[in-house]
């Protein structure tokens, strides 16, 4: 069992950390400390005598909903991190090394400087050694996208936007399109930065490939009440398909459910189907995808292999079968 993190942390530590929790909250009972420090009545007491004598402006309410008071906010000492702190932040660092575009547009390197430069001899001893210990394998950013920042921020002060969007890079059969959108959140996945919006032409919400939006300028729109602030994971629940995405559905074995589950989208999932009581269950993977997407979703069901089994749209098959032998003509 797992110390309580109230005896693995040094008094000193705890008290540091009980300063910034009461100038945050103000108002704080000895339960409330017991629970965030995970100490006994016992320790809260004294710990709270510790911090009277740091000069805080502690002030005891009696009654049945009294407690303790802050009587002023005070000024925190600078922050300081123990080895495991400082262990975790720098395992958060290598996150990224893979990326050249970041949000600020602030590089790994510069980061990593400063932060090395503020370490002991002994700490820097200490992760250079966890270095030579742990491997990180990354997957690099594929390309490069200019509007991190304006996006983000875009989303944190709920602005709408234009942006003209390049659907497939590399197409010269479709030019770029205008598009009003108010930015929910940026995520990165698989090489790729994702800003999750809500469009306000299709009047739906929406995923858009950062390094293809080209251009990115506020608008005069004011932003719309109803589209719901989510954390990025949830709100693929919101993604909805247009009137002219074509349904699409395949077999699947237990080896490609494995596969499904390391990668997949919102506009897909897998159900467990019974046709008949004397019959055992099969699953199926069924979605939608629009029609500018057939590309992409022959790619990505190709990477199934024998895992799966196409029943349905026929030109799905089709697509798929001439992109196998695509691959053949190449060997």
């Amino acid at each position: 069992m797992a110390p309580l993190r109230g005896f693995d942390m040094k008094k000193s530590e705890r008290i540091n950390q009980m300063l910034r929790f009461i100038n945050q909250k103000q108002q704080f009972t000895l339960q409330d400390l017991m629970q965030e420090f995970q100490i006994s009545k016992r320790t809260a007491i004294r710990d709270i005598a510790s911090l009277e004598e740091m000069g805080a402006p502690i002030y005891v309410e009696y009654g049945r909903y009294g407690g303790y008071r802050l009587l002023q906010q005070m000024q925190l000492p600078p922050i300081s991190f123990n080895t495991g702190e400082l262990h975790a932040l720098y395992f958060a660092m290598q996150a990224l090394r893979s990326f050249s575009s970041l949000p600020f547009e602030v590089s790994f390197r510069t980061i990593h400087e400063k932060f090395m430069s503020a370490l002991s001899d002994k700490q820097r001893q200490d992760i250079e050694n966890i270095q030579h210990r742990v491997s990180f394998q990354h997957t690099e950013q594929i390309r490069d996208s200019a509007h991190l920042e304006f996006l983000l921020m875009a989303a944190v002060q709920n602005i709408v936007i234009q942006i003209t969007y390049a659907h497939q890079r590399r197409s010269h059969d479709q030019r770029p399109s205008l598009r009003t959108i108010q930015p929910i959140a940026l995520y990165a996945r698989k090489g790729y930065w994702y800003c999750q919006a809500y469009d306000l032409h299709k009047q739906a919400y929406r995923v858009f490939r950062c390094d293809r939006i080209i251009s990115a300028e506020v608008s005069d729109i004011e932003p719309l009440a109803h589209v719901i602030e989510l954390h990025p994971q949830d709100t693929h629940s919101l993604w909805e398909p247009s009137p002219d995405a074509i349904p699409f559905q395949c077999r699947i074995d237990e080896t490609g459910v494995e596969l499904f589950q390391q990668e997949h989208f919102p506009s897909m999932q897998i159900l467990h189907v019974k046709e008949s009581d004397n019959e055992s269950a099969h699953m199926l993977l069924v979605g939608s995808y629009e029609t500018h997407e057939l590309d992409f979703i022959v790619r990505y069901l190709a990477g199934f292999g024998k895992s799966i089994r196409i029943m349905e749209p026929d030109t799905l098959k089709e697509s798929l079968r001439q992109y196998y032998m695509d691959l053949l003509d190449h060997v």
